[in-house]
């Protein structure tokens, strides 16, 4: 287990979510799972729960170990104050703090983490080419149709900015254009 798996299966919460307990049995509701945080400090920002009948909004830390929290330093950090919740695979120590902590190690699918590690362990040079077959033709034709649109909208966002940069000289920004290409 990486924290950083850890971090997308709770992003996109391929958990078990029925029933959840805190380490210390209270019933927890996760309302939010907050937006994942690229920069310094905690993991996931803006996330909201609720836990016992108290509703909290702030962020949320992901470690493998529940001693992680003080090895990297955090209840010295002022960065993570705004901690509600801490999600690690495994508790292995009780902290003392005023937030709870939620194992996952039990509510997370084997075969996910199996598939998980067959496509790491991959000598493909894309490790899921393999199952491409499997997807439907109405899917992979889709998929298509987004890559195209988004490719244009980022090519037409490049000639927006070459022509602000050019104030707006149409005929400079295709001379660019033209020469780029």
């Amino acid at each position: 287990m990486t924290e950083k798996l850890l971090q997308y299966i709770w992003q996109f919460g391929y958990f078990n979510t029925g029933e959840l307990k805190t380490t210390a049995g209270e019933i927890l509701e996760i309302i939010h799972p907050g937006t994942l945080n690229t920069n310094q400090g905690p993991d996931f920002l803006n996330a909201k729960i609720r836990c016992g009948n108290t509703v909290l909004a702030g962020s949320i830390e992901i470690h493998i170990n529940t001693s992680e929290w003080i090895n990297h330093g955090h209840n010295k950090d002022k960065n993570y104050d705004n901690v509600i919740l801490h999600a690690v695979w495994m508790n292995d120590i009780e902290l003392q703090r005023r937030f709870p902590t939620l194992e996952l190690h039990s509510r997370i699918s084997g075969m996910f983490l199996d598939k998980y590690a067959n496509l790491m362990q991959a000598k493909l040079f894309i490790p899921c080419e393999e199952l491409i077959h499997l997807t439907d033709s109405f899917t992979v034709t889709a998929w298509k149709h987004r890559m195209l649109v988004e490719r244009l909208q980022e090519k037409s966002g490049y000639a927006g900015t070459l022509l602000l940069k050019n104030n707006h000289h149409w005929e400079e920004v295709f001379w660019q254009l033209l020469a780029k290409n």
